[in-house]
């Protein structure tokens, strides 16, 4: 048996626990894109603007106090913790308050950090790939973030998009997987989750009945705790390539 016939048969295995399947649901930071230099740059983005309009604020209150200023409102304000876009709004409306502005410079610094947050470029494989994807399967996101994919461009390829703010509350909770089913109008059987977090994307996802795909990137070991994903993949050009196989084996 040569190399490239053990390829497809290994292929092909991976493969035959993946039929059925008729959506592809993608978590959206660092699963289609890398989101650590993105929100660095939209936080610097909005410190500068902060500096020209509201100069005692940027004096006052650097961009780590900032950041634990939200930690500190999600604790005590729980029910409000999946909501990223409450929390910058929330905590900018306190430290306007508390350097003598009015509190409505915190929506107008929130757009500053929003648009600068949209501006990003998702991996080189995730536009082609989805645009392969999308001629066999549904396409949905579902996301703990704020990520608008209207603006990063990608929305035409999605047919729902969801995230923890709409839903009210944030993965892992199984609510966020079965509005995810609803809104496609499909059993979580049928629905295969990609995403790069163990616990948040493929435990959760997983226990709520959906098929799950781990996004490694960082080709990173798999957590010896956890019963493995129904399939791992490098990036989205892997994934089209073995759920391709998927379709074929169901053919024959």
């Amino acid at each position: 048996m040569t190399t490239e016939t053990l390829s497809l048969d290994r292929a092909a295995s991976r493969a035959a626990g993946l039929r059925d399947l008729r959506a592809v649901a993608f978590d959206l930071d660092n699963t289609l894109w890398d989101v650590g230099p993105v929100l660095v740059r939209a936080e610097q983005r909005l410190h500068t603007w902060l500096r020209e309009h509201c100069p005692r604020i940027s004096e006052r209150v650097s961009i780590e106090e900032m950041r634990a200023a939200r930690e500190q409102l999600a604790r005590k304000e729980p029910h409000n913790a999946h909501d990223f876009t409450y929390l910058r709004i929330a905590g900018l409306a306190a430290h306007a308050r508390e350097c003598g502005y009015a509190e409505e410079v915190a929506e107008r610094a929130f757009q500053v950090f929003f648009a600068a947050r949209n501006e990003l470029q998702p991996y080189p494989d995730v536009q082609p790939a989805l645009e392969q994807l999308r001629s066999r399967y549904e396409l949905a996101s579902l996301s703990n973030g704020n990520a608008d994919l209207e603006l990063i461009g990608l929305a035409p390829l999605f047919s729902v998009s969801l995230n923890a703010r709409q839903i009210g509350i944030a993965k892992p909770h199984p609510r966020c997987f079965e509005q995810l089913a609803r809104d496609l109008r499909l059993e979580a059987r049928n629905i295969l989750y990609v995403g790069d977090d163990p616990l948040l994307d493929v435990e959760a996802a997983r226990a709520a009945g959906l098929r799950t795909a781990w996004m490694n990137r960082s080709q990173a070991p798999w957590p010896c705790n956890l019963e493995p994903a129904d399939a791992a993949v490098a990036d989205c050009t892997q994934l089209a390539e073995l759920l391709a196989v998927a379709a074929i084996s169901c053919q024959s």
